[in-house]
């Protein structure tokens, strides 16, 4: 049979044996994880380049288009036409991002954060440009806020760097640092036409202008310190020509001039110097991003031909352990699954056979009912447990003998002391009739009565003792009894027997065989009435015929029971529990129920209208005479 609890043997060895081969997986996985995961990493930065970083470029290019268009209608040198043009370009820049944008799924936090940035300055845009067409802010301001677009769109690209490759990541890292130090140059283009057009240059002009051009310079070596060979190229051409020659002269010719001097006239080259450089600086940002594009794949692509050939041979090695784990823990299983079926077998069947049958019968147990467990099994263990087993069984049935013939002699002597004490006090009810008799005196006949009252309550828990060792009281009736005398007897041995009101039964009769008993059950539960309500109330019994018989009820007015105490009591009124010396306090209870099992009556206890309990007796009609007969015959 299938463990009832905990986890099966087959689980546990499964994880034990797991252990050595968690071991060689997690290895196997864990350098295969190294590579195949960087490779596949490039491979998604690669993607997230087509999707994020290709469109939101473009979006850069076109802001920094249109900053500078801006500057310049806010200065006067461009036309409304030309600024819708380039705002043109930068909505279908923005919409082809957002869209591109949207179709990426599972991007990590970091990114997700950065990229909400990004579009949370994007729709300040429209605010931006409102300003430039009313023309109530200076031009270093409007600048400014084009510039923390720019600044949210590199802070993306910081997030979107995931190259586990060192040299890719550097490389990467560098271009980054160059395409910002592209932005700054735009804004510097931006700054020198506001101050060309106003003929002279202010403090903040001066201010941010400095810091812009210190930033562009620090940017540029610092890329070009961490760029190899293959893209420095292009930008150390670059360096080296007269048109960023010309332009650093120029950087140096705006921040050293004095916001009180004007112009000097070299001044009317800035702007060809600037787009001159800006027109060089594009095509080589075009150039390595494309050659650093192209450096990726093919990296991926070797690690992920690394990962299959190391995982093959790890994965060779890895199901070999497997097979021959399975296949020594199957066979350990199967022997372990007969032990259990086997002790289960004797637990459940065998030794719970003996122990029923030990109830009624002392007699030694038979070798079929010891007969001892026989696994096949060729763990030594397995067979030590086996012999342990039996060992248990021999125990555990010399116990089970020694027990029940300890409990038939306690249930022989019970038996003998209420037998004695039943004939001892029959002779002292037939004396104490005799007195009665015999006496005139009211004072001492009414404590003759009180005596005889107290011998019958004495007798009915001598029976008690008869009836809880399986035993037939010696009262018996040959005839039919009315219902009536039998629950009058039944009140007569209840100590506060005034209390208690017989409500007019139907006039129907008891077999003989059965009026002892349930006058005894009867007066057990009428007693418990009278014992568990307060000594004011009432207790009424009565009756009525049922399609089956006919049900008693005795209701009390006490305090009753919780529902889980009831349905606890009544579970063991229905199914008749072996007697437990260690709940004496209930010894009614057993009582009742060994008479009701004996004759086929059901007893249930039910919550009373008046707050109390209502004990319900339902006598079956096989206990109903068919002939009456005189009451008081046996």
């Amino acid at each position: 049979m299938p463990p009832t609890r905990g986890r099966p043997i087959t689980v546990k060895l499964l994880v034990l044996l797991l252990v050595p081969l968690l071991s060689l997986v997690g290895l196997w996985a864990f350098a295969a994880g190294l590579t195949g995961g960087d490779g596949l990493r490039l491979l998604e930065a690669n993607e997230m380049a087509e999707h994020l970083t290709g469109p939101s470029t473009q979006v850069n290019v076109a802001l920094q288009d249109e900053r500078l268009a801006s500057v310049e209608y806010m200065m006067g040198h461009r036309d409304a036409a030309e600024v819708k043009k380039e705002r043109g370009k930068t909505d279908e820049a923005i919409k082809r991002f957002r869209a591109s944008a949207g179709g990426v799924r599972d991007l990590p936090p970091e990114m997700t954060t950065q990229l909400q940035a990004l579009n949370v300055k994007l729709d300040q845009l429209s605010e931006i440009r409102r300003q430039v067409d009313v023309n109530v802010v200076e031009p270093i301001d409007v600048i400014d806020d084009y510039n923390q677009i720019a600044d949210a769109s590199f802070r993306l690209y910081d997030a979107m760097i995931m190259v586990p490759e060192q040299s890719l990541y550097q490389q990467a890292r560098a271009m980054i640092m160059m395409g910002e130090a592209t932005e700054v140059l735009s804004r510097e283009r931006a700054v020198i036409a506001a101050v060309l057009a106003r003929g002279r240059l202010d403090g903040r002009e001066r201010e941010a202008f400095t810091g812009m051009v210190a930033t562009r310079r620090l940017l540029f070596a610092q890329a070009m310190s961490y760029l190899d060979g293959g893209l420095r190229g292009p930008y150390e051409r670059l360096s080296g020509s007269p048109v960023y020659k010309e332009w650093m002269t120029t950087e140096d010719a705006v921040k050293d001039q004095s916001p009180n001097d004007g112009l000097p006239a070299a001044a009317a080259t800035w702007p060809i110097d600037g787009e001159n450089l800006w027109a060089a600086v594009q095509r080589n940002q075009a150039e390595s991003t494309r050659a650093l594009a192209e450096r990726v794949r093919p990296t991926a692509v070797g690690m992920l031909v690394k990962i299959g050939v190391a995982a093959g041979a790890g994965l060779i090695a890895v199901v070999a352990s497997i097979l021959f784990s399975l296949r020594f823990r199957k066979r350990l299983v199967r022997e372990l699954a007969a032990l259990r079926d086997a002790a289960t077998e004797l637990a459940e069947v065998r030794l719970a056979g003996l122990v029923k049958r030990l109830r009624t019968n002392t007699e030694p147990p038979t070798s079929a009912e010891i007969t001892p467990l026989e696994v096949e099994a060729t763990t030594t263990e397995i067979r030590d447990i086996v012999k342990a087993f039996n060992d248990v069984q021999a125990t555990a049935v010399e116990a089970a003998v020694d027990q029940a013939r300890l409990r038939h002699g306690v249930s022989q002597v019970f038996v003998n002391l209420a037998r004695r004490n039943q004939s001892l006090l029959h002779r002292q009810l037939m004396q104490l009739d005799s007195m009665e008799r015999e006496t005139e005196a009211p004072e001492t006949l009414a404590d003759l009565f009180k005596l005889d009252h107290l011998t019958t309550r004495m007798r009915r828990h001598a029976e008690s003792l008869i009836i809880l060792s399986d035993q037939a009281p010696g009262r018996a009736w040959r005839k039919p009894v009315p219902v009536l005398d039998v629950l009058r007897a039944a009140v007569a041995e209840v100590e506060e027997y005034e209390r208690v009101e017989v409500l007019s039964p139907p006039p129907v009769f008891l077999v003989g065989s059965a009026v002892t008993d349930v006058a005894h059950l009867m007066a057990e539960l009428i007693e418990n009435a009278t014992l568990f309500s307060p000594p004011q109330t009432r207790v009424d019994v009565r009756s009525a015929l049922s399609p089956h018989g006919m049900v008693v009820e005795v209701e009390d007015r006490g305090l009753g029971l919780p529902r889980t105490e009831l349905d606890e009591l009544n579970d063991r009124l229905a199914n008749t529990p072996e007697f437990d010396l260690a709940q004496s306090d209930r010894l009614g209870l057993f009582v009742v129920s060994r008479l009701a099992a004996r004759h086929g009556i059901k007893v249930m206890l039910v919550s009373s209208p008046y707050g109390g309990l209502t004990a319900r007796v339902a006598l079956p009609s096989s206990l109903l005479a068919d002939q009456p007969a005189l009451a008081g015959h046996n």
